[in-house]
């Protein structure tokens, strides 16, 4: 058998956050937390500090503001129990199931959640998001898995995410009624398709958050929120044919 090849830096200063946006409470199987569990697997392998949320076991309020305990709600773990964690993490993993092909409400909540954040900056001036990386993983019996993966990779690299390579990994089985990922004879964790995806979108997160973190992040020019309130346009011209 072959030598397996080392990778090709250290990983054990990255921290990542993989959010289960499941529908059932804990303690209730989530066959969407079996194969996020393979992907934790791997980045734990690394040294990589990996926190890993059920989202719907938190009372995390409805709304796209910072804090919704200030807009009429008795209550919010978002700022003080899941914002710190996401803050603190290079790397996002953003994991839940399909219903009628398309992501379920938990995982909707969370990218309003996490919008509600894009307008706080880094210690850069840069917007909140910028220097991290993310990914999606999908799971089901219906079809629908890269709609669903491209809804969120499309909102985290809106507000400000780096999004690698491959960045989504996702697993099916046949459309209807049937076996989920983790069910007897499912086939799920034998997958190769899957298993492929995941091994790929896991090192490619890893990748780009080491480069990332290298680099100081995304460089601060071009990007700045407050010069460009102030007049600042780094060589863009409004109306260049006037020249």
């Amino acid at each position: 058998m072959a030598e397996q090849p080392s990778a090709p830096a250290a990983y054990d200063d990255l921290r990542a956050v993989f959010v289960n946006c499941t529908l059932k409470r804990s303690p209730e199987l989530s066959h969407t937390q079996g194969l996020m569990d393979r992907s934790i697997a791997l980045m734990r392998s690394q040294g990589v500090t990996v926190d890993n949320i059920r989202f719907i076991d938190h009372d995390v309020a409805t709304g796209v503001y910072p804090d919704m305990r200030e807009h009429g709600w008795a209550s919010d773990e978002w700022p003080d129990g899941i914002w710190p964690l996401i803050d603190a993490a290079d790397i996002l993993v953003v994991g839940g199931p399909l219903w009628l092909g398309d992501n379920a409400s938990i995982t909707r909540k969370l990218i309003e959640r996490l919008y509600a954040m894009s307008g706080l900056f880094n210690d850069k001036g840069q917007y909140v998001y910028y220097g991290k990386a993310g990914g999606a993983i999908i799971t089901g019996n219906e079809d629908g898995v890269k709609h669903a993966a491209m809804s969120i990779l499309y909102s985290l690299q809106h507000i400000g995410f780096t999004i690698p390579p491959a960045a989504d990994a996702g697993w099916i089985g046949a459309i209807g009624p049937g076996p989920s990922y983790l069910d007897p004879g499912s086939g799920g964790p034998e997958n190769d398709f899957t298993n492929r995806n995941t091994t790929f979108m896991t090192w490619n997160l890893l990748h780009t958050a080491r480069r990332l973190k290298d680099a100081g992040g995304i460089p601060a020019y071009g990007n700045l929120r407050k010069a460009w309130n102030e007049g600042e346009r780094w060589g863009y011209e409004a109306n260049p044919e006037y020249r």
